[in-house]
């Protein structure tokens, strides 16, 4: 349901096709919500048959035919309704945190690798979020809201790198 509406969302900006919307969602929605582009094709496909989005075909000028996908009317009510809704309880699912949990068998040198691979990946978002948002400019209420989804993330990658170092020296 939640990947349904945030499609829709980015629809509400602007027609399009679902390799736009899979770009689109990477660079903009990707640091709090993940979706491949099977699961963005597959949405697609249930949201236009539910009415919430419209296909077309536009052509391509010295390219092949794009289908490009559009809002209704009734994909507008649907997203207005979800935004307006009680957010629903999202358990997060975590590898590294299930390997750590269940880490108790592994040594020192093992437990400080996982570790530092870990810490390389968070640094690598952190580094990919703060650049985007050195050049975000928050000219209206749009734009605020979604820079303040960029710096829940920044913030976010900030504490797990504090975590990461703490948990590590308490462990090794």
């Amino acid at each position: 349901m939640v990947l349904s509406r945030l499609i829709l969302g980015l629809l509400s900006l602007a027609p399009m096709t679902g390799y736009d919307l899979k770009r689109h969602f990477d660079s903009t929605v990707g640091h709090f919500w993940a979706a491949d582009k099977a699961q963005i094709y597959r949405t697609l496909a249930t949201l236009v048959a539910e009415g919430f989005a419209e296909v077309e075909t536009v052509a391509g000028s010295g390219a092949p035919d794009r289908q490009e996908h559009r809002i209704t009317a009734a994909g507008r009510a649907a997203l207005a309704a979800w935004l307006a809704s009680e957010p629903e309880r999202h358990v997060e699912r975590d590898p590294f945190l299930a390997r750590v949990f269940f880490g108790s068998g592994l040594d020192d040198d093992a437990l400080r690798a996982l570790f530092a691979r870990r810490r390389e990946e968070v640094r690598t978002r952190l580094d990919e979020l703060e650049r985007t948002r050195a050049g975000f400019a928050a000219r209206d209420r749009a734009a605020r809201l979604r820079l303040a989804t960029l710096d829940n993330g920044i913030v976010h990658l900030r504490t797990e790198l504090r975590w990461l170092d703490a948990a590590e020296e308490e462990i090794t």
